[in-house]
């Protein structure tokens, strides 16, 4: 299976702050931004580059750049997790994919998608929750019609069913996580999970 879990201190941390109840928006925010921060650097570690001289102060020196990358967040909750990578990557380019689930089949159903030129990039795809994997797999299947052919889906909580169903669908995509939890519930949350991301995010309880 192309998964990867991160177990860092600094992920168990801040992974903590957001699963807790009690937790107010603001500090959320903060939270899965700096989450966000050590699952970049465990997705990008096999990115190409290009290499190129670069004068030190003192001589000439061999340096290194990434190639193209894009970040295509799905919406409203990959929002969290844009700036990390904004941060870290100045030079990305951002795509976005509007997916929201139908509360009673737990189907995606599209309402945005506009998508920058994949075709030579490594993809990184911002989906927090990955939870019947519906939604994550809509938002590769767009990415790949963009002509995007080395895709990593970043992810704070996964449940079983949603690895399985994206594994089956894409397994080429590699999912880099914070956390694999027990199950969903019967209205399609991850438990233990953390509850509805967008919400605790922009404060829409």
């Amino acid at each position: 299976m192309n998964f990867t879990i991160i177990d860092h201190p600094l992920t168990r941390h801040y992974l903590t702050v957001l699963r807790d109840h009690d937790t107010p928006p603001e500090r959320f925010r903060t939270a899965a931004r700096s989450l966000t921060y050590t699952l970049v650097l465990e997705a990008t570690k096999r990115l190409p580059m290009d290499e190129f001289p670069v004068d030190s102060p003192l001589e000439k020196t061999a340096g290194y750049r990434v190639r193209d990358v894009a970040a295509v967040a799905v919406l409203r909750a990959g929002l969290g997790m844009l700036d990390a990578v904004l941060d870290m990557i100045p030079e990305v380019k951002v795509g976005f994919a509007g997916v929201q689930r139908d509360e009673e089949t737990a189907l995606p159903q599209e309402y945005y998608a506009k998508l920058p030129d994949l075709s030579e990039a490594s993809v990184l795809i911002l989906e927090p929750m990955l939870a019947t994997g519906g939604s994550l797999s809509w938002a590769v299947g767009k990415v790949k019609s963009s002509g995007a052919r080395q895709i990593t889906a970043l992810c704070v909580v996964t449940a079983p069913e949603g690895v399985r169903r994206l594994n089956e669908d894409h397994p080429d995509v590699h999912i880099v996580a914070a956390a694999y939890d027990r199950e969903l519930n019967d209205n399609y949350y991850i438990v233990p999970g953390l509850g509805d991301m967008g919400d605790r995010l922009f404060g829409t309880l």
